[in-house]
């Protein structure tokens, strides 16, 4: 099993930050280098407990598919989604939210497995967790400037719901 932890601090409002990694049309911008896509279920707004979304990308060459679910949420401290079906034998993605001195604190915690024995593990120790760490990194850097620059009010419907 591993686990990357990252830690974002956000000069914005939780409820913002919150919405925006919820939000799929923004999900879809930070992946546009692996032509990532959501195709079934929820395919745009926030997603909630229950949605579903199946998302399609290149990575190593390869289209893939991979499906999960949010299994919790709680506004704005908390969501958590698990993949369904898809490449991996299994992760989950924890999403944590806390202010502190007026910045938000985001902080992910993706835990995964990978299948096919040693050779799944050595490839994940040589150069999927890097991968995978760097799309983390560059979701929350997008994440961080369209909080920051105020343009997530092109992304979330309802600016008047937020501080």
């Amino acid at each position: 099993m591993s686990i990357i932890e990252l830690q974002t601090q956000i000069k914005a409002p939780i409820e913002v930050c919150f919405d925006l990694s919820r939000s799929i049309e923004l999900h879809t911008i930070s992946t546009a280098h692996t032509n990532e896509i959501a195709v079934a279920g929820k395919i745009s707004g926030l997603c909630s407990i229950g949605d579903s979304i199946t998302w399609r990308a290149k990575h190593f060459g390869i289209y893939q598919q991979l499906t999960v679910c949010v299994v919790a949420c709680n506004f704005p401290t908390y969501f958590e989604d698990q993949m369904v079906s898809g490449a991996f034998k299994s992760f989950v993605h924890r999403h944590h939210f806390k202010v502190s001195n007026d910045v938000t604190l985001m902080h992910d915690e993706f835990t995964y497995q990978v299948p096919h024995g040693i050779a799944g593990r050595s490839f994940d120790k040589i150069i999927l967790k890097r991968y995978m760490e760097h799309l983390l990194r560059r979701r929350n850097q997008t994440i961080q400037y369209y909080a920051e620059s105020g343009k997530w009010r092109t992304m979330l419907k309802s600016p008047k719901a937020y501080k």
